[in-house]
């Protein structure tokens, strides 16, 4: 039995997985999902300021520094052999990432990865993937919508024909943009100009214009989902591949954005670490969805929310020893 650690560390929370790969599941089946022991997140805002200042600030160091801390007795006590901490948006952004590194390495006796955002993109596509019926070689297109960059991925049953990541997110858009609560339709409109220029960057690498269906990943398109699926409390289970019209998603996105705090916090489903950044999420994910119906002539009619995406990669990584 090989078990192994990932930890995925981005601009709005860090994650750990903790999961279980026989060598039987290796022969059988050489990318399929693993087993999860532990799967852990913590909201730390690791990316506080780093848009206008370029730096990691000490509180949010000291708050992801605690989780890590954590996380670290919780592998130990879970007994994994082998562990990747990959780093994203926020970290790749911030002239003292070297406090960082050093900070994580001391916790955790790894090497914490600043990786790029084209490894961010394959590895979210993989994680994605795993737990999607087998697919063909119609070409699909999984977005990532995190807390510093949303990555584009697009890739079939033989792997990613191209990927690009790009600088909106949640928490960079809160915080350059929304600040009002709830946000003026000024203040909305400039948040639209950077999704929009950020998709026009994207387009240029990737070919959105061929994909034949579309999955969201991460915290964002997650509590979209739940919000449009009017769960009374958080539900992986109900949340993990639904398939909701893009009409729908798009009415639970300007619902999201057009509350206030206090009512986004009072949502069942919401959690506390999302409810002042939520509305950025909401704006990002309608505005890429509106632009795949235009570009695909109403052929994407619908959307797929998935758990499982860059920290399921992570662990796929080290499982098949990449």
């Amino acid at each position: 039995m090989s078990r192994v650690a990932a930890i995925d560390c981005g601009t709005n929370s860090i994650r750990l997985l903790i999961a279980d790969a026989s060598p039987e599941t290796l022969e059988r089946d050489a990318t399929g999902p693993l087993t999860d022991v532990v799967r852990e997140m913590r909201v730390v805002r690791l990316g506080q300021g780093v848009d206008a200042t370029g730096e990691l600030a000490p509180e949010a160091l000291e708050r992801t520094f605690a989780a890590a801390r954590d996380y670290a007795e919780l592998i130990k006590e879970h007994g994994a052999g082998r562990i990747r901490f990959a780093a994203t948006s926020a970290t790749r952004d911030a002239s003292n990432r070297q406090v960082f590194v050093d900070g994580i390495r001391e916790l955790l006796g790894v090497q914490p990865e600043v990786i790029s955002g084209d490894e961010e993109a394959a590895l979210s596509f993989a994680g994605a993937s795993s737990v999607l019926p087998a697919m063909g070689n119609d070409p699909i297109l999984v977005v990532d919508l995190g807390g510093g960059s949303t990555e584009f991925v697009l890739g079939d049953s033989r792997g990613v024909i191209a990927a690009r990541s790009v600088d909106v997110g949640c928490v960079r858009l809160t915080e350059r943009h929304l600040r009002s609560d709830p946000p003026s339709a000024a203040q909305i409109a400039a948040a639209e100009a950077d999704v929009d220029a950020a998709l026009d960057l994207a387009a240029q690498t990737v070919p959105l214009d061929r994909a034949t269906a579309v999955v969201g990943v991460a915290g964002s398109i997650t509590t979209i989902t739940a919000h449009a699926l009017g769960l009374s409390e958080y539900q992986p289970n109900r949340i993990h591949g639904a398939s909701l019209d893009l009409e729908t998603i798009t009415d639970a996105c300007t619902s999201l954005l057009e509350m206030t705090r206090d009512e986004r916090a009072a949502l069942p489903f919401m959690h506390p670490g999302r409810v002042d950044v939520i509305g950025a999420g909401a704006l990002v994910w309608r505005r890429i969805l509106g632009r795949l119906a235009s570009i695909s002539n109403g052929f994407i009619r619908e959307a797929v929310a998935s758990e499982h995406d860059i920290l399921d990669g992570i662990a796929l990584s080290i499982r098949d020893g990449q």
